[in-house]
């Protein structure tokens, strides 16, 4: 089933953000309403343009992706900009809710998110990460020990805020948001109790981390081609091993991630992403490696006001046993 799904997606390679910009979007993040709506008024009788008209209205394009830890930006990096917090419109004041799926090689994750967002400054999001760790618990074994489980789940609660919004105080500013993010990995320190502490050993320290992240976000109209080109940065201060799924360290480290979207037509935006990673653990040859940074290239197709498909194809390094920079995903996304 697998590979069914992935080959009917693998030409469309990932990242959700919405497309276009009309004339009065030139200094606002998609505003993919005001153009669509025009663009039907044109093409069609008055009758249907005049609903077309109020459609649009009532709903903005949907917004940007979902993160795999379920908030709002790339596939595996956050943008500035939130969910629904761009729109202005009442209807786009409800959840968003994602369903992910990715090969990573010889592991397979699916990923569960929803976010909310309040007075365009707030957004609230939960993601559910479920990790079949593969050929990893195939190999302690082969080592002749018991893992007790093939999986680990990780939850992630997040909280972010925009500190300025783009173009605040009629200066030409990025977007900036800070974000708080609690995980906890159910699985990883049961697996290490099994086996007798190995990953304590070389620096599991927890179950559980925070990591917090600052994140700017700009988008210039006309930079490529005279279509819109939107580039974020930003700093994460975490503990995590993989992004928390194979646990926490003891110590914070300070990483960059980053992002550039283009966005060629109306309905489509491509990107990539570059997540750096710091190492809070030892090596375990033949099982733990050291952590390699993450990138991903990306699509989104904007269907309707409502629904977002993509898909990523993604170069994470080494994970655990292997490396895995042959990773496709596919990702399915509702705005209510």
């Amino acid at each position: 089933m697998t590979k069914t799904i992935y080959s009917a997606v693998i030409t469309i390679m990932a990242i959700a953000v919405a497309p276009v910009m009309g004339e009065d979007t030139k200094e606002k993040w998609l505003d993919a309403g005001v153009a669509l709506a025009a663009a039907a008024e044109e093409n069609s009788p008055p009758a249907e343009a005049a609903r077309q008209e109020a459609h649009e209205e009532k709903c903005c394009s949907p917004l940007p992706f979902h993160c795999i830890e379920g908030y709002s930006g790339g596939a595996i990096t956050p943008m500035a900009y939130m969910c629904n917090g761009w729109c202005p419109k009442k209807c786009c004041k409800y959840p968003v809710v994602s369903y992910s799926f990715l090969n990573i090689g010889t592991k397979e994750m699916q990923v569960f998110a929803v976010t909310q967002s309040l007075f365009e400054r707030l957004e609230f999001g939960y993601a559910y990460n479920y990790l079949n760790l593969g050929s990893l618990t195939e190999d302690i074994r082969g080592a002749g020990m018991d893992p007790g489980r093939d999986d680990v789940q990780l939850h992630h609660f997040n909280l972010r805020g925009m500190l300025i919004k783009e173009n605040d105080f009629g200066l030409p500013l990025p977007a900036v948001t800070a974000g708080v993010h609690f995980k906890y990995n159910d699985g990883v320190q049961r697996i290490d109790r099994n086996l007798g502490g190995p990953f304590k050993a070389i620096g599991l320290d927890r179950s559980s981390g925070v990591d917090f992240t600052l994140t700017a976000s700009k988008m210039f109209p006309k930079l490529a081609f005279g279509r819109p080109v939107i580039l974020t940065g930003g700093a994460r201060w975490s503990q995590a091993a993989q992004i928390g799924l194979f646990g926490f360290g003891d110590t914070y480290h300070t990483t960059f991630e980053g992002s550039a979207v283009y966005l060629p037509t109306d309905w489509l935006a491509l990107g990539y992403e570059l997540r750096t990673k710091a190492d809070p653990y030892g090596k375990i040859r033949g099982l733990v490696g050291e952590e390699d940074a993450w990138q991903a290239f990306s699509a989104s197709w904007i269907v309707n006001s409502h629904l977002t498909v993509s898909a990523v194809y993604g170069m994470l390094g080494n994970v655990g046993n292997t490396r895995e920079d042959n990773t496709l995903g596919i990702q399915i996304r509702w705005e209510f």
